[in-house]
């Protein structure tokens, strides 16, 4: 028997120390404790591997071929489509054109 690459001894070794630290009362609960955090785990691991494969099954399916009448031509850009809209054309001028103040440094107190 081996559980999480821990043998049979070892299992005794860790029971015997857990029953000397938490004590024959506590004991009972935490095994409890442990069984369904460990259910909790093994059922969210199932759903996972669910919906992994069910994203997968749907991908799959719509990865088929398109046809070719389903690909639409690209649009044609022309000089029109590729001009910088007038507003911004506009505001880049005036930046252009507007003298720039030279910085001075701060007053020193």
């Amino acid at each position: 028997m081996n559980i999480f690459g821990i043998g049979l001894p070892e299992m005794a070794v860790i029971a015997a120390i857990a029953l000397i630290v938490f004590g024959p009362k506590r004991l009972p609960e935490m095994g409890k404790t442990l069984g369904r955090t460990l259910k909790g785990f093994q059922s969210a691991s199932q759903e996972f591997e669910q919906e992994f494969r069910s994203a997968l099954r749907t991908a799959e399916e719509d990865s088929s071929p398109p046809s070719a009448t389903a690909i639409a031509p690209a649009p044609v850009l022309t000089a029109e489509a590729t001009a910088p809209a007038p507003l911004a054309a506009e505001v880049l001028e005036a930046e252009a054109a507007a003298p720039t103040a030279p910085v001075s440094p701060p007053p020193s107190a």
